[in-house]
């Protein structure tokens, strides 16, 4: 699906599903990862500013955003998800001794469910949407870690549909996922819409499934202009409150 063609779950009708990304969408990590990185690296003697972090981070993960579809052309498994976080941590830190420690640290760090927050629009939209019989689900690209973590934050601990890529056998935005996303809901691609902050993760992925898409620009709230200038102003919200307002009828397919 083009950007430029309307969809037509946008222009009428609701969405008989509702599909969520999750980090940067509907939770958030507290403390940022940078600063996690940098207290978990101070323990093991290595001080690094934490602009230094985010920055070293982000190459990183780029580097390996990259290497997923270049060189594994979008599959994957817990296995691969280990492998690229315990790349990231070594590029980030450099430092082969404490390697092992600083990466176990960390991936213990982000499986505590403790240290995942809800945006504060989360559960008011999510609950919005279940009171309108719309099915809700969750995809992303994260790893196993994210089942434990949902079920500890109301209200996720309720989603009866999480599509994790590690257990998925593709990441986003891989149109593998997505086909076997609707075939598991039992959903042609338009009745399905995806919700995500991507661009090319979720809103051009789930356009050319043939999935409605919103993309979610937290960081023009408050502002006149999208930040985010890569998708219709249509297709962009800034809170996960807008998403219910679109339609006025329930969401049971009628």
């Amino acid at each position: 699906m083009s950007q430029g063609k309307d969809s037509p779950i946008l222009s009428h009708r609701a969405p008989r599903a509702v599909i969520f990304d999750a980090v940067g969408t509907l939770i958030y990590p507290e403390p940022s990862v940078a600063a996690a990185y940098a207290a978990a690296a101070r323990r093991y003697g290595i001080d690094l500013p934490e602009p230094v972090v985010r920055q070293r981070f982000q190459a990183a993960f780029v580097r390996q955003e990259r290497l997923d579809r270049e060189r594994y052309a979008g599959r994957t498994n817990q296995q691969r998800e280990i492998d690229r976080w315990r790349s990231i941590v070594d590029e980030v830190f450099g430092a082969p001794g404490e390697a092992d420690a600083i990466f176990a640290a960390l991936w213990d760090h982000f499986a505590d469910p403790g240290q995942w927050r809800l945006f504060a629009d989360t559960a008011p939209a999510w609950e919005a949407l279940a009171a309108r019989g719309i099915v809700i689900g969750i995809a992303s690209n994260f790893d196993d870690r994210l089942t434990t973590i949902c079920q500890s934050l109301s209200p996720l601990d309720g989603c009866q549909h999480l599509f994790v890529s590690s257990q998925m056998g593709w990441r986003k935005p891989h149109p593998h996922l997505f086909a076997a996303i609707a075939d598991q809901l039992a959903l042609a691609p338009h009745e399905i819409l995806l919700v995500g902050d991507d661009v090319e993760n979720d809103y051009r992925a789930a356009q050319t499934a043939g999935w409605g898409a919103l993309l979610l620009d937290r960081a023009s709230a408050g502002q006149q202009t999208l930040s985010v200038p890569h998708a219709q102003a249509k297709d962009t919200i800034r809170s996960l409150h807008e998403i219910a307002g679109r339609w006025g009828v329930a969401g049971n397919g009628a």
